[in-house]
C-alpha cells in the first residue's frame, strides 16, 4: 500500500503523515509547508516531502492573502497535481480545498481518492455562519463562491470522505451523502507535548480557559456573556487566541474586565503553560469538525465544557471528563461553570478522567492505527 497526502499547509495532516510512514506506506507528502519545519517537528523521511511553499509565504502577507486567497489555493492545487506521482499511488488523501485538480487526473489512474474533511459540509457551515453573522450584526465574512464550488466538486470526485467526528458526518448524511462514503475517525492528541506538569498557582483562583480563534464561528461572545454575568468571587478567564477584527467592536466592553485575561496566539509549544495553571477548558464553538484543543486540554487533566458542535460528543462522556451543552444557551453554560466553580473535589475528579481516557483512546498513535485500517479495508473492498 503506498499512499500520497496532499495538503495546503498542515492541519492534522504531518501527524497522519508520522504514523503511515511509520509504517513503511508513506509515499509522498505534498504541502506548502517548508521542509526544515517538518524535520524538526516529525519524524517524516525528508525524501518523501515535496512542497510548494509560494503557497505559505503569500498567505500570511497580510491583507495581501485576502485579495490572492482564492489564486493561491487554485496556484496550489494545480502545481500539486503536476508533481504528484499518480502511477505508484494507492491512495490519494487530499485535503479539501486543494484536491480538485488531482482528483480530476487521479480519475485516469487506478488511484483510490480520500478527501480529509476537517470540519462540515461546506453548505452546512456557510448557513450556520451566515446565521450567527445575522443575529450578531455583522457584515457576514464566509466561504467564497469559488470554494464552496470547488469543495462540492471533491466531495462528488471523492471515493470516500473522512471527518473526525458525528456531528459533521451527519452534516453530509443530511445533504444526502451514503452513510459508507463518509468515514468518521477522530483525532489524536500528542500527550508528550501536553500534560500536566506541577506548576506554581495561585489555588484560590479558579480559572476557566479558552483557546482558539476569537471568532464568530467559536461562539466566543457567549462564553465572555456567561463568565461576566456570573461575576464569581476569586475566579479568572484565560483567553488564548487573537481576536478577529470584525468582532472586537462586540468584544470591547469585556476588555476592561480585570478577570479576564486576555493573550495573543500561542506557539504550540508554549500552550502548555497555560492549561497548567487553569481548572477547566471551554469552547462554545458553533461549527467544527473536532476542535482539538478540547484534546489537549483533556491531556493536561482539564474537565471540558463544550457544544456537540464541536465535535465533544465522540471524546466526552456527560458528567464524567465534561458536560455538553447545546449552542449559543449562556444559561446551560453559566450552570455548569458555576457547578465546577464550586464543586472543585469533582473538578479535579472529571479532568483525571479526561487524563486517562486521552492516554488510553486519544493519541495520535491509536489515531494512526484506526485510520491505516481504514486504508486496508478500503484497499481489500476494491480488490
Amino acid at each position: 500500500m503506498k499512499i500520497t497526502i496532499l495538503v495546503g499547509g498542515r492541519f492534522h495532516a504531518f501527524n497522519l503523515a508520522e504514523e503511515i510512514d511509520k509504517k513503511g506506506y508513506l509515499l509522498q507528502l505534498i504541502t506548502s509547508y517548508p521542509k526544515f519545519y517538518i524535520k524538526k517537528n516529525f519524524k517524516i523521511d525528508i525524501k518523501k516531502i515535496r512542497t510548494i511553499i509560494a503557497k505559505e509565504i503569500i498567505s500570511r502577507i497580510p491583507f495581501i492573502n485576502r485579495i490572492l486567497d482564492d489564486y493561491i489555493s487554485n496556484y496550489f492545487e494545480r502545481t500539486a497535481s503536476k508533481i504528484l506521482n499518480f502511477n505508484e499511488t494507492d491512495i490519494l488523501v487530499g485535503w479539501s480545498g486543494f484536491s480538485l485538480a488531482s482528483f480530476q487526473k487521479a480519475q485516469k489512474h487506478k488511484v483510490i481518492k480520500i478527501l480529509e474533511r476537517g470540519s462540515t459540509h461546506i453548505k452546512f457551515q456557510r448557513d450556520i455562519l451566515l446565521q450567527e453573522y445575522n443575529r450578531l450584526g455583522i457584515k457576514p465574512n464566509l466561504p467564497s463562491k469559488n470554494i464552496i464550488d470547488k469543495e462540492l466538486k471533491e466531495y462528488e470526485l471523492a471515493d470516500y470522505i473522512i471527518v473526525p467526528s458525528e456531528f459533521a458526518k451527519k452534516t453530509f448524511i443530511d445533504k444526502g451523502f451514503q452513510n459508507e462514503k463518509i468515514i468518521k475517525i477522530p483525532y489524536g492528541v500528542n500527550i508528550h507535548d501536553f500534560q500536566k506538569e506541577i506548576t506554581k498557582k495561585d489555588t484560590n483562583i479558579y480559572r476557566f480557559i479558552y483557546v482558539g480563534q476569537c471568532s464568530v464561528r467559536k461562539g466566543i461572545v457567549y462564553l465572555l456573556r456567561a463568565f461576566s454575568d456570573l461575576n464569581l468571587e476569586n475566579s479568572e478567564l484565560i483567553i488564548v487566541g487573537n481576536i478577529d477584527k470584525e468582532l472586537k467592536p462586540l468584544l470591547s466592553k469585556f476588555f476592561n474586565n480585570k478577570k479576564i485575561k486576555f493573550y495573543n496566539s500561542q506557539k504550540q509549544k508554549d500552550l502548555n503553560k497555560f492549561y497548567n495553571i487553569s481548572d477547566a477548558f471551554i469552547t462554545c464553538s458553533l461549527e467544527e469538525g473536532l476542535s482539538m484543543v478540547q484534546l489537549q486540554a483533556m491531556a493536561c487533566e482539564l474537565p471540558l465544557i463544550c457544544t456537540p458542535n464541536s465535535g465533544s460528543e465522540d471524546i466526552i462522556d456527560t458528567d464524567v471528563d465534561g458536560f455538553i451543552i447545546p449552542i449559543r444557551d449562556v444559561e446551560m453554560l453559566k450552570n455548569k461553570m458555576k457547578f465546577l466553580y464550586e464543586n472543585p473535589d469533582i473538578s479535579r475528579k472529571m479532568g483525571k478522567n479526561a487524563k486517562k481516557k486521552s492516554t488510553n483512546y486519544l493519541t495520535w498513535k491509536k489515531y494512526g492505527e484506526k485510520i491505516i485500517k481504514n486504508y486496508l479495508d478500503i484497499l481489500n473492498k476494491q480488490k
